[in-house]
Parts: structure tokens; sequence; C-alpha cells
């Protein structure tokens, strides 16, 4: 691609950030902002944003300078890198399944911090075949992780309705796997087996939870208020201590393809990863910034931030904010890291946490970067007609783009 070219689609993507042109935009004007009378303030702030690091800018020598740059500058505003560790891993347990064995597992993450995961290896598996990573949501649902996306003998009720209604009865992992495909699960930061623990809070929350059966439907959902409310705190203590959330989140992904690399299952050059929501953000960010991984799946998480600005930044967690990231790297540039790799982005049309306008501006920036690389046939965007789920016909689609590209 040349110069003229690349800074031509890029003044075309770098104009007011998904904002001020369309339908859309004027509609949403019509109701009040949830930033009140600040909203022109933080929009003219978001629009004075370079994006430095976007291939679209048309600066860049060539490719690997670029990623590398591109992903040095995001690790520094991520502010997570702690020591290595040995990964010395454990089997916790093993169970067989129609078409695959499951193990529960457990490694390190970080010098202080170890996660459990589910590790799907299909039944006959000798040689070192594909592998993927598969990320759980958020949805408001800490107490458990890997289940939420794995099969599970007896799933409490509340499990069993996540899995209804953000999967369509159908956790993807074990398809994955009956499909041939080793399949990682961790545990992300906050979730599952790294859960907050109550019972070393102060007195008020641990009321809560008085005389409720651990594990119970009741307990759970008490848990889940109470883990909401605590993600203030614990990401305002962790800005305070010199870090970010998504950096503690992104480096437990990371941590966990180390691991998946000491399997002898696996093939290192045919690993992918994928996830919906939460899961989908951690996927755009393995996905960009981790060279090993192959092709990547980001279900119902590709928009760009200033398409937020105005409504829909009270939809989200505190999990996924990196300040000063804007300056260098919209989300969709992250994403872009990985080009010209296999990547492919599943949208939910009737998506309250984005706006559509968001949504198409992030795969106009993915489209062109990929076309300027002559590579328009590894990307491709797809837009269900549903609510932020990643169901079965979706996940129909994320599959076969695996079965594609790595097999």
């Amino acid at each position: 691609m040349t110069t003229e070219l690349a800074m031509l689609l890029f003044s075309l993507t770098n104009t007011t950030p998904a904002s001020s042109s369309g339908d859309e935009h004027n509609k949403r004007l019509s109701s009040p902002s949830h930033m009140s009378n600040f909203y022109p303030f933080v929009e003219t702030l978001a629009e004075s944003q370079k994006r430095q690091f976007s291939y679209l800018r048309g600066v860049w020598p060539d490719l690997k300078t670029w990623r590398d740059e591109g992903r040095a500058k995001m690790m520094e505003h991520l502010r997570y890198e702690p020591g290595p560790v040995e990964m010395r891993a454990e089997i916790l347990s093993e169970a067989k399944k129609p078409g695959y064995t499951r193990y529960h597992v457990r490694y390190p993450v970080a010098p202080d911090r170890a996660t459990e995961a589910f590790l799907l290896v299909p039944k006959g598996r000798s040689e070192p075949g594909p592998a993927v990573v598969a990320l759980h949501d958020h949805g408001g649902y800490y107490y458990h992780g890997k289940e939420k996306i794995t099969e599970t003998e007896d799933p409490p009720r509340v499990l069993a309705e996540h899995i209804e209604s953000s999967y369509g009865g159908r956790p993807f992992a074990d398809e994955l796997a009956r499909r041939g495909f080793v399949v990682l699960v961790p545990d992300g930061f906050y979730f599952g087996s790294q859960r907050l623990d109550p019972t070393q809070l102060p007195a008020g929350y641990v009321g809560r939870l008085d005389g409720l059966k651990p594990g119970s439907d009741a307990y759970i959902r008490a848990f889940q208020s109470i883990a909401s409310k605590h993600e203030e705190i614990v990401a305002k203590t962790l800005f305070a201590a010199g870090t970010t959330w998504p950096g503690v989140l992104f480096q437990g992904d990371r941590a966990s393809v180390d691991y998946l690399l000491t399997r002898p299952e696996v093939d290192p050059t045919r690993i992918g990863c994928m996830g919906l929501s939460i899961g989908g953000f951690r996927s755009a960010h393995l996905t960009g910034l981790d060279p090993r991984i192959r092709a990547g799946v980001v279900v119902g998480w590709m928009t760009t931030y200033a398409s937020l600005l105005y409504d829909h930044i009270q939809n989200h967690t505190w999990m996924i904010y990196v300040p000063g990231q804007l300056a260098w790297l919209d989300l969709p540039d992250v994403a872009s890291l990985h080009a010209p790799d296999p990547l492919l982005i599943i949208q939910c049309s009737k998506d309250h946490l984005f706006t559509m306008e968001g949504m198409k501006q992030a795969e106009k920036i993915l489209s062109q970067v990929y076309e300027g690389m002559d590579a328009s046939q590894y990307v491709r965007c797809l837009y269900m007609d549903e609510p932020h789920s990643f169901k079965i016909p979706a996940q129909e689609e994320a599959i076969s783009w695996m079965e594609r590209w790595l097999k």
C-alpha cells in the first residue's frame, strides 16, 4: 500500500470518531448524553487523539516494524508485565466425555497468582494438532468462569440459564473439542477460581451471604451482586497501584498460551482463540498482541471507543479501560496488529452495548487494513440478528473459520 493511499484511508477513518454524521448520530443527540454538559469536552478530546500506531497512517517501513512497535506501545499502556514463572502445572481431575477427555488443571500465570482451566483433548489425538484458547464472557456472572462455556455435570440453575441466554444452550468449547481441536478454557482474573473471596472483605459485605449454601443458586446470585459492586474498588486500586485491569486480564491469557504450548497434543503453529463479550475483548487483544495466535474470532466486542462516549459507557465493565491508549491505538487498530493473519468478527445487530455506527466504523478500519495488505480474504465481519450473544448459528460460523485456517 502506498503512503498516499494509506493517508487517504486514515483520513476517512479518523474523522469525528464514529460520531458526527448519519441518522444514528442525529437520533442519539436528540436524547441527553450521560456526560451531560461535559460531553462536548470529551468529544473534542477524543477527536484530538491521533491513533499514531494505526496501520492506516501509512508511515511504516514494513509490517514487522509496525507490529513490533504497536505491540510494544500497547504493552507500555497496559502496565503489567510480572516476572517469569516456571510453568509447573498440575492436573486436578480427569473426566471422559463423548469425543474428548476433560482435564481440570491449575497453572501459574504470575509469580503471585495461579488460575484453573479446563483442558479438552479430542479422543484419539496422538499427534500435535490445532488448538483454541476459549475465553469466557463477563455477563455480570463472576462465580464461574470456564464453566460458562464448557459442559459440566449438574450445573446450578443460574449457570444453566446463563448458558441458555448467552450461548443458545450449547457451551462452545466442547463442540470445538468434538471437532478435533485441543481447547484450553482458563478462568480470567476476577472469575471462577480467581474470583473475589468474600470472607476476606469487611463484615458488611459478608453478611449478605449469611445462611446461604456456597454454590447454591441463592448464594451465587448474592455473590454476583457483591462482586459487581466491588468492581469499582478493584479497578481504582489497580490504577492506584500502577497497573490496569486489562493488563492483568490479558497477561493471564498470554500465560494460558504458555501452558497450552507445554502440551504434546498441540501444534504450536496452529493456535487460535475466540470468545464472547469480555471474552471477545480478550480475544481481540490476545489475537493482536500475541504472535503465537494464528487465527482469531472476536464475538460481541468490536467497536470504536469514541462511539461509546455519548451514552454507552455505562453499559460496560471497569475491566476495559486503558488510560492514554486512544492516542496510539483504537480497539480495531489493536486487533489489526494480527493482520494479515485470519480474523473473524461476529457482531449482533440488536446488541445494546454498542452503537451500530461504532461497530460499522471498526469493521471499516479492519477491512481497510487488510485491503491495504492485499489480504481481504483473511478478514470477515458478520452480523447476527440477535441481542448480545454467541448462539449456535454464530458458533458454527466461528468453528468453520477455525477449521478453515487451523486444520
